[in-house]
């Protein structure tokens, strides 16, 4: 692990590229500044496999982001860690850089989720990122699953994720977006949201990318067909994995899909190293269902096991 005084640097929290979307609204803000106490929020953790249980060895963390001690609480799966992240300040303001490192040793099981959904706060100068690098060594199985990102308007964010998966791991990675405050009529109300995703071998070879450009403002919107086209919440489900073939993969993801009131694509990714499907839904509920509804079928092709309830403390 770094030390402390290397992760407080802003080379070790700051975006290695900011899109240019959120470039343009670089600024000192006169509130406090990246870097200023509770701006930079830090998770640096790693798993091991003790006998036939998964267990956090090594923990840093810096407020705005902690975690609870992992919770065991599959029966079908008693030794899989689940770690809840949470952040203290209730949600992510303007200047804020946060950073997560999960490290998943060999033959770990561990699933990550978040405490609620993440809310990205109205942003006047600056904007706010987050930094996660997910890596899953040899025989891994890893869950990366959070609740939702509800941007509030005027909100500006940008989160880079790469995912270092060894060839005989399994990293399953979700993320849902939605249109912002729908109840008090925020619509598409943010300023700017963008999002990149790697996913890589440990040698450093680029597997597949995904990038998202949110940008309301913009001649024809988000709201269009080939973005939202009309949906208010976006979730994409990537499953990095070797167990089944990856044409095997994607059909579990379609036919989960099928009969539920939301529109889909599933297909496989590069180097069929995997399979991945974007969902779009009218409403939240449907969109949670979808993707529980796909990790269920994946989880159940992989490792045998039903998607257990994600009891939140």
């Amino acid at each position: 692990m770094p030390a402390v005084r290397d992760r407080l640097v802003p080379e070790y929290y700051e975006p290695v590229r900011l899109p240019p979307e959120l470039a343009a609204f670089s600024a000192a803000p006169e509130t406090l500044g990246p870097g200023s106490p509770a701006k930079v929020g830090i998770l640096d953790l790693g798993f091991a496999l003790r006998g036939d249980r998964t267990e956090l060895v090594e923990r840093y963390q810096k407020s705005p982001l902690e975690i609870m001690r992992p919770l065991y609480v599959d029966p079908a799966l008693p030794g899989m860690a689940f770690t809840y992240v949470m952040a203290t300040g209730g949600g992510i303001a303007q200047a804020d850089r946060y950073r997560q490192d999960l490290r998943c040793g060999p033959g770990t099981r561990v699933l990550f989720t978040t405490q609620a959904a993440t809310k990205v706060y109205r942003m006047e100068q600056d904007y706010a990122t987050q930094r996660v690098h997910l890596t899953a060594a040899d025989g891994a199985y890893v869950e990366y699953l959070p609740d939702p990102l509800i941007p509030f308007a005027g909100a500006r964010f940008h989160q880079g994720a790469v995912l270092t998966v060894d060839e005989n791991a399994t990293v399953v990675y979700g993320e849902t977006v939605t249109a912002g405050r729908i109840a008090r009529g925020e619509r598409h109300e943010y300023t700017v949201l963008t999002n990149d995703l790697e996913i890589r071998r440990p040698d450093g070879t680029l597997l597949a990318v995904d990038t998202l450009r949110l940008r309301p403002e913009r001649p024809g919107g988000v709201s269009g067909p080939g973005v939202f086209a009309g949906h208010d919440h976006v979730a994409s489900l990537f499953v990095v994995s070797g167990r089944r073939p990856a044409a095997e993969i994607a059909d579990t993801l379609h036919r989960a899909l099928t009969d539920r009131e939301v529109l889909h694509g599933a297909s496989v990714l590069p180097d069929d190293c995997g399979a991945w499907v974007r969902i779009l839904a009218r409403e939240q509920p449907r969109v949670a269902d979808a993707v529980r509804a796909a990790w269920d079928a994946v989880r159940r092709l992989l490792i045998g096991h039903p998607a257990p309830d994600l009891r939140k403390p």
